[in-house]
């Protein structure tokens, strides 16, 4: 099984149908496995998934809407079953702890699970209305090594608080192993050493430069974004990133719905991928008005393929979507 790619527990909106289940969708990246939006049923569909409560490293929550958070009381309470050793943090908009606090203790278990709460607030925006918070690692956390991921958060444009997360993994290199038969390096710590280091002295007295037998290799990205209407911090999680999970709770023609309620339509996610150079688009949490499931797909993809011509997936619940392939440097 691939390390890199989204695994899709959920896809319905406000109400839950025969085919969807209410959100909820896991990022694995290497170490790090990331649990959005656990929506009720989230405990049941991880085990349809194949994935663990031992696998998550954080729980990332948009909103406090139910569809979005109901299914946190069962997934703690896994964590706490399965005795989960490593520090899970939970993140969720500030102004939503209180709810995040109850559903926490929604019923009478041994607290046996390792969270950590961090809301995220803003600062007063600057002159430019920039806003974006970066989430602390924590004491045991797994997966908080050196050239990890780093998770932002940015508010969106909802009825209540939520924010969208982006998942950065920062630029490195990749050592040619041509380049380094010819320096002379050996292969084994040598070369663990080069790159920690950038220089090596080798046993004949040559030195031989990290930059002289590695090439560029670009971090990866990854973008998640909810119940929102269009605004700038939806462009800006998406901003070039490998994969953008975005609401496309509406088909266009229901526009009028999706502004009373403060979503987008399908048409308007595809737009913001497009101009925001996304290179793999998945829409998701579609409204239960939208209720035949072989016309679903077929409907929103070709609403979004009048706008956007990257890689696309219409989510089902239970589809795994691999992250693009690195670009080239």
């Amino acid at each position: 099984m691939s390390r890199r790619e989204l695994v899709v527990l959920g896809t319905a909106s406000m109400v839950p149908t025969r085919a969807r289940n209410h959100n909820g969708y896991v990022l694995l990246f290497d170490d790090t496995a990331i649990l959005f939006d656990p929506g009720e049923g989230t405990q049941r569909q991880l085990t349809h998934a194949g994935v663990s409560a031992t696998d998550l490293t954080r729980i990332a929550i948009t909103h406090l809407h139910g569809d979005h958070s109901l299914g946190l009381a069962g997934v703690a309470q896994r964590l706490s079953g399965d005795q989960v050793r490593h520090t899970v943090p939970i993140s969720f908009p500030a102004s939503g702890e209180p709810w995040i606090r109850h559903l926490l203790d929604a019923s009478a278990y041994d607290h046996h699970e390792r969270v950590a709460l961090q809301p995220v607030t803003f600062a007063d925006p600057p002159p430019h209305g920039e806003r974006v918070v970066t989430l602390p690692r924590v004491d045991g956390e797994r997966g908080a090594g050196p050239g990890a991921p780093v998770l932002t958060a940015r508010p969106l444009d909802h009825r209540i608080d939520a924010v969208g997360y982006r998942l950065d993994e920062p630029d490195g290199v990749s050592v040619d192993p041509t380049a380094l038969a010819a320096a002379g390096v050996p292969p084994g710590p040598a070369v663990g050493r080069l790159l920690r280091d950038g220089v090596l002295q080798l046993e004949d007295g040559r030195t031989v430069r990290r930059d002289a037998v590695s090439v560029p290799r670009p971090g990866q990205s990854f973008a998640f974004v909810m119940d929102t209407r269009l605004c700038d911090a939806a462009a800006e999680l998406a901003h070039g990133v490998d994969l953008l999970v975005v609401e496309s709770t509406f088909l266009h023609r229901d526009a009028d719905l999706a502004d009373r309620w403060a979503h987008l339509t399908c048409r308007q996610a595809a737009i913001v991928a497009a101009r925001a150079g996304v290179r793999h688009l998945v829409l998701t949490h579609f409204s239960q008005r939208y209720r035949v499931p072989d016309e679903l797909p077929t409907e929103f993809e070709r609403e979004a393929r009048e706008v956007f011509d990257g890689g696309l997936t219409v989510a089902a619940d239970l589809d795994r979507v691999p992250i693009p392939p690195r670009r080239r440097p």
